[in-house]
Formats: C-alpha cells, structure tokens, sequence
C-alpha cells in the first residue's frame, strides 16, 4: 500500500495505530500491475496445511491452524530433510506419538505421500474452506468459477 502497488479494495472493521498514523486493515487488494505466479507455490506453514486440507495426516482429524503442527515424516535426526516430499500435517498430539521414530518403528504412516503441490492443488482445495471460515469481505471475490446453490 504504501509503495502504492496495490490498490485497496476491501478492509476489515480493525485500525492499526502508530504513534503518527491510523491505518483500517485492508482485507482484499488488487496488484496495479500483474505479476506472474510462480510455477511451485512456496513452503510455507500454511501452504503445507492447505495441500493437506488442514487434516491430520495420521489419525484424519481437521483442526483450525493453531491446533495443527508440521511433521517430518523421516525425522531430521535420521536424514530426514526439510522439504514437501518429507513434511506432513499433524495434529499435536500425533506429533508427539510419533516423536522421533521412523513410520514403521510406531506404525504410523501418512493417509497421503508427501508430496509437491501444484498451485492449480493449492486452489482446488482453498475453495472447500466452510463458508464461515474466510471474512465476509472475501465473499465477493472468491468462488467466481464455482456454480452457485439454489
């Protein structure tokens, strides 16, 4: 916003303050300028629990993001590296079952292989959030391509 690269088109009811200035908190904006995607989405938290459906990927349950954790499948201390192929969405308390022990030491194997998502992935599973779950002021520029209900 201040480098004047997006143009604003939507905010939240919340203000950010600083000593100087009040900014309302934007909550959907639109590039001036179009910027390519990139072919592999970034590995971020999010994007991780997004391919994974925000599922536990060993006992199936769906949690909002603080409950879920990251899990690397062949743990880091047994060359396990940190990286799509390796890295699974578990819920904490799976997690901490697990530990460090390697899937056939505790009988604990993913539903899904770990694997790069491709963002056309990515997409397809960010429309089945539950309605409520994303901010009102998304609702008009989300979901554009889904058929409507009656």
């Amino acid at each position: 916003m201040f480098l004047d690269r997006v143009s604003v088109l939507s905010h939240y009811d919340r203000v950010i303050r600083s000593p100087g200035q009040e900014l309302r908190l934007p909550s959907v904006v639109a590039l001036k300028q179009y910027v390519p995607q990139e072919r592999r989405p970034p590995f971020t938290r999010f994007n991780l629990f997004l391919r994974d459906s925000f599922t536990c990927q060993y006992c199936s349950t769906t949690a909002p993001t603080h409950e879920l954790t990251f899990d690397h499948v062949i743990p880091r201390s047994r060359g396990g590296r940190t990286s799509w192929d390796n890295i699974t969405t578990a819920c904490t308390r799976c997690n901490l079952r697990k530990g460090n022990r390697m899937p056939h030491e505790c009988g604990m194997h993913p539903m899904t292989r770990p694997q790069q998502p491709t963002t056309f992935h990515l997409r397809r599973n960010g429309r089945q959030f539950p309605p409520n779950y994303l901010h009102q002021s998304w609702r008009d520029f989300l979901y554009w391509d889904s058929e409507l209900e009656p």
